[in-house]
């Protein structure tokens, strides 16, 4: 009997402990607040932490650098986002004027207008690459994608020269082979990122473009060809005719131009070039080309051509002619000189306006007052405000306002 009453003492002193035990574990481990029903809440928030935290450590494992690193290779990658913070030195801020192919689809002509895949009037805002043969190192997607993100540029236009220096009609095959393999790099680089591009067969000491007819027909034949189902290629057929072409002339040589597109593309937007260096838009507005989705090329240098052209384009504009400036500058009409900003302001008022679409010259870095960078800047893409020209500057800041 006694030992019975020992055992149960025992046993009971025993339970005591455990009770106390347990009771210190769970004072140590239970978070403070929380009751016993929270553990099911503890532990799901526990593993979601662990999830996060793997999730970012494998994001900064794939690039192999810190935080900072990871999130400027995130920004690039969604080019359309937006970068709020202005202490982040991230040279690839989206402009918010930018607005692509997607947004606009297939462009057409409208009622003397360039209008989006909806009918909505749509502006293109871009810049031309200088003659791919002198500066064949622009063309590539690092600098189209820099150009769109950090300046919203829209569209590129590839200046393929037919006459001059290793000029696609005069170099020989291999050198036409290099220039057709730059056009279809400049094409894919464009598509590839949601923007317009302009095949441009870029007549100048040629003069007339019956000169290089034929070869202009196979070479716009292979173009089409490749990219009908594309709907961001617009054709440039002769840049500037000049040295007395007559509107005669562009008009034979447009409607032998054009059906070759047309066999190929039936939609697409094709420019036509005016006589003297793409000016008399007058000619073409008393004797337009008879051909769905064409426009008619204006070029001026805001030191040479001022009110006499302005009023050249206005008076195109009231008989609903369909104009596309496809170059200007802001200097002389020699791409040099001084540049005269009050005279290129009041051209970019007259365009935007009128819902016009306009195009610099140009990309490179050439020593004259019309390229875009610098001539000690080597670079191909994130150029700074030290490697820009002051018609570059200019220009960033028209289309920061727009």
């Amino acid at each position: 009997m006694k030992s019975n009453k020992v055992l149960f003492i025992t046993i009971f002193i025993l339970s005591i402990l455990l009770a106390l035990t347990l009771g210190i574990i769970i004072g140590i481990y239970l978070p403070k607040g929380k009751s016993i029903n929270d553990n099911a809440t503890i532990k799901e928030t526990t593993i979601a932490a662990h999830n996060s935290f793997n999730q970012g450590n494998d994001s900064s494992t794939s690039t192999g650098n810190s935080y900072q690193n990871n999130s400027s290779q995130n920004h690039l990658n969604n080019s359309d986002s937006n970068n709020d913070n202005p202490n982040q030195n991230n040279s690839t801020s989206t402009s918010s004027g930018f607005a692509g192919r997607e947004t606009l689809g297939a462009l057409s002509v409208n009622n003397g207008k360039l209008v989006d895949k909806n009918g909505n009037p749509a502006m293109l805002r871009g810049i031309s690459t200088h003659g791919l043969s002198w500066y064949p190192q622009y063309v590539k997607e690092d600098t189209f994608r820099f150009l769109r993100d950090t300046y919203g540029v829209n569209v590129i236009r590839l200046a393929m020269y037919t006459a001059e220096y290793n000029g696609y009609c005069t170099g020989d095959g291999n050198n036409r082979q290099t220039l057709n393999n730059l056009i279809t790099e400049g094409i894919n680089h464009a598509t590839n990122l949601g923007m317009y591009v302009i095949v441009d067969w870029h007549i100048l000491s040629d003069n007339n473009p019956l000169q290089y007819k034929e070869e202009a027909k196979a070479f716009f034949a292979r173009v089409s060809s490749q990219y009908q189902n594309y709907d961001n290629i617009i054709y440039e057929i002769c840049n500037e005719p000049n040295g007395g072409t007559s509107w005669q002339d562009i008009k034979s040589y447009a409607n032998e131009i054009i059906p070759v597109i047309r066999q190929n593309d039936k939609d697409a937007v094709i420019l036509v070039g005016t006589p003297n260096w793409s000016q008399y838009l007058y000619e073409a507005a008393n004797s337009p080309l008879d051909f769905d989705n064409v426009m008619y090329t204006l070029h001026f240098y805001a030191a040479t051509h001022k009110d006499d052209l302005r009023g050249i384009l206005q008076s195109a504009l009231n008989q609903s002619l369909p104009v596309f400036v496809s170059e200007f500058g802001i200097c002389d009409a020699s791409g040099n000189g001084g540049l005269d900003v009050t005279s290129a302001n009041t051209w970019i008022e007259l365009l935007e306006s009128n819902n016009i679409s306009y195009v610099l010259w140009n990309l490179s870095n050439k020593n004259e007052s019309s390229a875009f960078l610098k001539p000690e800047c080597q670079k191909t893409t994130n150029f700074t405000e030290d490697d820009l020209s002051d018609e570059a500057k200019w220009y960033i800041d028209i289309l920061s306002q727009h």
